[in-house]
């Protein structure tokens, strides 16, 4: 038997969405694991296997877009999506706001910050499936093209080792965070907090963010 919600919490991430990061999350550390194995001596030394190694790198990489693509067959997950790929006036804000360390940080579900490590990570991702494949399928490009596949996807699989290091860090420091990806729910105050413009199904976090007003009755005058 299905317990009720905790009325204190807030649906953040349905389970499309939550099954998603997973799969997602487990190839991408798969491959990185395995690019680390062929790549880093000492450990290509320790794991040995190299074939098999190659293998598992070649076919986790090529699964990698897959789970984003079945989720997308979920409204959930395609509502999401759309707020991840539109920059807002609110998200200039809260840029802003990071750079100049100010404890107020306007955000709807995802803050500008989220938008862009979601949009770097589509994109690497892309760019890694084409250059990997280039490496995999010789015959598709002359030499000098493969060279050049060969140094963007190994140079940019160190910068999605950092960020993703990155990522883990900052996830680990935040608790809700990680309980809304793991049960679905956050507490309603960390989302006040934290996400002060996201409403749940509303178009708030879409709109010009607006400063809050004065009480002029706090400054007339007595």
């Amino acid at each position: 038997m299905r317990r009720p919600p905790d009325p204190d919490r807030l649906l953040r991430f349905a389970r499309p969405v939550r099954w998603t990061h997973r799969t997602t999350a487990a190839l991408m550390l798969t491959c990185l694991a395995t690019a680390a194995c062929l790549y880093v001596t000492p450990l290509a030394e320790l794991v040995g296997r190299r074939r098999l190694i190659v293998t598992v790198h070649v076919w986790c990489g090529l699964a990698l877009p897959a789970p984003l693509l079945c989720g997308l067959a979920f409204r959930t997950l395609r509502a999401d999506a759309t707020r991840l790929s539109r920059f807002t006036p609110l998200d200039r804000v809260w840029l802003r706001a990071v750079r100049a360390r100010a404890p107020y940080r306007p955000a709807g579900k995802f803050n500008a910050g989220q938008k862009l490590f979601a949009q770097w990570t589509l994109g690497t991702m892309l760019v890694m499936l084409g250059t990997g494949l280039l490496m995999w399928l010789p015959h598709l490009a002359p030499p000098s093209l493969r060279t050049g596949a060969t140094f963007v996807h190994d140079w940019l699989a160190t910068a999605v080792a950092a960020v993703t290091a990155g990522h883990v860090w900052m996830a680990a420091r935040d608790p809700q965070a990680r309980l809304g990806m793991r049960t679905g729910r956050v507490d309603r105050d960390w989302a006040a907090r934290e996400h002060p413009q996201w409403r749940q199904g509303g178009p708030t976090e879409l709109t010009r963010h607006q400063p809050p007003r004065a009480d002029p009755r706090r400054d007339a005058p007595r």
